[in-house]
């Protein structure tokens, strides 16, 4: 829940700065989802300083709510990572401001919530600034790209659907290679080597990541080549496939959170072993 709403807080920003002259209901619809998810992102926030603090006191709901065990988990690497996130989720919420200020306030907050992961996690190891760099950039494109989603559902039904997409198509071919090359290189500075991959955790659960991941793709590429050609020449069913392919993305992404999820809080890197 909490890289999904940081995902789409991320997105918004990054999809109404580079579709400023999509529809207005588009953009507005882009603000409300990131805004929402800024919200939802810090109530996951909260809750898991209440989790961390009952694991380290093993006292249940009371240590949860225990002012020390909360300071022992303030002063830890989550509490500096959470001050730049919950900096940056509060400044997404600034997209209900219309106009410059409001998406200045957004880009700036999405750029807070991708370095925020960059306190805790794998990217602790060495190099550090190498780990770092390339996990900021990996969230950026894949927030760019699951914030677009909704939006771009929206977008089928109405008269400029057809070139709203054709220009996200363009666009994601670009993000979807720094996505892969950035996601690439991560994993092979985790595992260390082919063998880590395909006889540790961590690499069995990062092969099923890709093989999701692929699937996405290869979604989206039925889409740019067939459904949105499909759509600007008028095809009735054009619609309806659109708007399924879309929704079956949404549970690709779904599904590649998860499994994020389980790299970064269940499974150890091969070369941290």
């Amino acid at each position: 829940m909490g890289y999904g709403a940081a995902l789409l807080a991320m997105g918004g920003p990054l999809f109404v700065l580079v579709f400023r002259s999509s529809s207005n209901d588009v953009r507005q619809l882009a603000r409300k989802v990131a805004v929402i998810a800024a919200l939802i992102g810090l109530a996951v926030l909260a809750l898991r300083f209440g989790i961390r603090a009952a694991r380290i006191s093993g006292m249940g709901l009371s240590g949860a709510v225990d002012p020390m065990m909360l300071g022992f988990v303030w002063d830890s690497p989550l509490g500096a990572a959470a001050i730049w996130r919950g900096a940056g989720e509060l400044l997404v919420v600034a997209l209900l401001i219309r106009g410059i200020v409001g998406l200045s306030a957004g880009l700036i907050g999405a750029l807070l919530i991708a370095v925020s992961y960059t306190f805790v996690g794998h990217s602790l190891g060495d190099p550090r600034w190498l780990l770092a760099s390339l996990l900021t950039l990996h969230l950026l494109a894949a927030a760019f790209w699951i914030g677009a989603l909704l939006p771009l559902r929206h977008a089928v039904g109405q008269p400029e659907g057809a070139r709203l997409l054709h220009r996200f198509g363009n666009v994601a071919s670009l993000t979807v290679a720094l996505l892969v090359v950035v996601g690439l290189i991560f994993a092979w500075l985790m595992t260390g080597s082919f063998s880590n991959l395909l006889s540790t955790a961590y690499g069995k659960t990062l092969l099923a990541k890709l093989g999701v991941v692929s699937g996405l793709m290869a979604l989206a590429a039925l889409n740019k080549w067939r459904f949105v050609p499909a759509l600007a020449s008028g095809t009735p069913a054009a619609v309806p496939h659109l708007r399924r392919s879309i929704q079956i993305e949404a549970i690709a992404v779904l599904l590649i959170l998860m499994a994020t999820a389980t790299l970064t809080s269940i499974t150890t890197p091969p070369v941290n072993l």
